[in-house]
């Protein structure tokens, strides 16, 4: 009965278009409605303690530094070196795109924010050059949704906190899986190239190759910096996140020079929205977790699911499936919010390594991030290239084929995940 209220006081607030965050507090309510016990104080506190978390202070200071490298010049330098090595292969323009996307992802953690930075930059290049700008989209667009996989990760830190699992940990282990997401596409992009008939552009004289990297060196060495201070313990990842945001900080203002005080401005806005939106759900999801609990939700669902429980292989086939389905409707936040919770003591009882099941979470939950009829981050390209979302999709698909494909490697073969993510630890 439960699992009913909970389920329809939730798709019903969607449903009227109702924001996610408060929909979630709502289904909260239904369920004290449901017990004959509604307190106004009891949502009050958990909603402030929901935020009130340390390692949620992350989430702003990665995003900060995120939009403080595309202020102050850092992501062009990246882009610059991407071109210098690559773009005058054929299809030079696609490998551009995956190698950019990967360095900045190991930076910000943000898939839109990511995703955006890529087509600015790299649209206009890619239209003049004569791609194919449904592809072009669909590939900006899977390269952008490595960024919750890959350290430093808002997804992670969400799931970290949500669901009590080792944040550094879940980082760590998102590594391998993150460059073999952007290894999948390169597999993907190199099969589509030997058709295309986009003009290739002038190779780089040698010479250069070394002055464009040294150019941006320092915009190379922030994801070096972060990714040994976490390794080595020489910082927390909320501690990580202040560095991240200090260092984009110093480069764009005194190495770079580019970043005035109006962009300045405008990055911390940026920011500022986007934690206030990520906050609020993580905050609000809290109340609906804990009431959850008192009504013995996650216990309900686990009897449910008992067959599977003996077979680990068999179960996360069917939570990334479940996962995958939801993740069409649900951006990563919500996901995690509304999922995780319930999802735990599945993973608890059949003995799943719940690092390994967070990475795997957040795959799915990165891939729905492109998949039709929410598609966050693909409308986030569309929006800038101009492209129909159709098309786009259209152009997206050998891309979401690859990323599955590598979904149900990692599934059928979680040492892929776990034998890597102890090299690093």
């Amino acid at each position: 009965m439960s699992g009913l209220v909970f389920i329809g006081s939730l798709l019903g607030a969607m449903g009227i278009g109702i924001p996610i965050a408060f929909a979630l507090m709502l289904s909260a309510i239904a369920l004290m409605l449901m017990m004959g016990n509604l307190d106004a104080q009891i949502l009050a506190q958990r909603l402030v303690n929901g935020a009130d978390s340390y390692p949620l202070m992350a989430i702003p200071f990665f995003l900060i530094a995120g939009e403080l490298m595309n202020a102050g010049g850092l992501s062009r330098r990246i882009v610059n070196v991407a071109l210098a090595l690559v773009g005058h292969v054929r299809g030079g323009l696609g490998y551009v795109v995956i190698g950019t996307g990967v360095v900045i992802a190991s930076v910000s953690g943000s898939a839109i924010a990511d995703t955006a930075t890529l087509a600015v930059m790299l649209v206009p290049l890619m239209r003049q050059a004569g791609y194919d700008m449904g592809r072009a989209s669909g590939l900006m667009a899977a390269t952008g949704i490595i960024a919750p996989v890959i350290p430093p990760s808002v997804g992670f830190i969400i799931l970290g906190v949500t669901a009590n699992i080792s944040i550094i940990g879940l980082f760590l282990a998102g590594i391998v899986p993150g460059l073999l997401m952007g290894l999948s596409l390169v597999v993907a992009w190199w099969f589509l190239a030997k058709k295309e008939t986009a003009t290739v552009r002038i190779k780089l004289p040698r010479r250069d190759i070394p002055k464009t990297i040294l150019t941006a060196g320092w915009a190379l060495m922030m994801p070096v910096i972060i990714l040994a201070g976490l390794r080595f313990g020489v910082f927390t990842p909320t501690e990580a996140g202040v560095v991240a945001a200090a260092y984009a900080l110093f480069v764009g203002l005194v190495v770079y020079r580019e970043l005035t005080p109006r962009l300045l401005f405008d990055a911390l806005l940026s920011a500022g929205r986007m934690t206030a939106v990520i906050m609020l759900l993580v905050a609000a999801s809290m109340v609906t977790g804990f009431m959850m609990a008192i009504t013995n939700l996650p216990a309900q669902l686990v009897s449910l699911l008992n067959p599977f429980i003996d077979s680990p292989i068999l179960l996360m086939g069917m939570i990334v499936l479940a996962v995958f389905i939801i993740g069409t409707a649900l951006d990563f936040a919500p996901s995690i919010t509304i999922l995780v919770p319930i999802l735990m003591p599945l993973v608890h009882a059949a003995g799943i390594d719940p690092v390994y099941f967070g990475v795997i979470f957040m795959m799915v939950n990165a891939v729905g991030m492109i998949t039709p009829p929410v598609g966050t981050v693909l409308n986030t390209v569309c929006g800038i290239s101009g492209v129909s979302m159709e098309k786009a999709m259209s152009g997206a698909w050998p891309f979401l084929v690859a990323q599955m494909i590598l979904i149900v490697l990692l599934v059928l073969f979680p040492a892929l995940v776990t034998v890597p993510a102890g090299w690093f630890h």
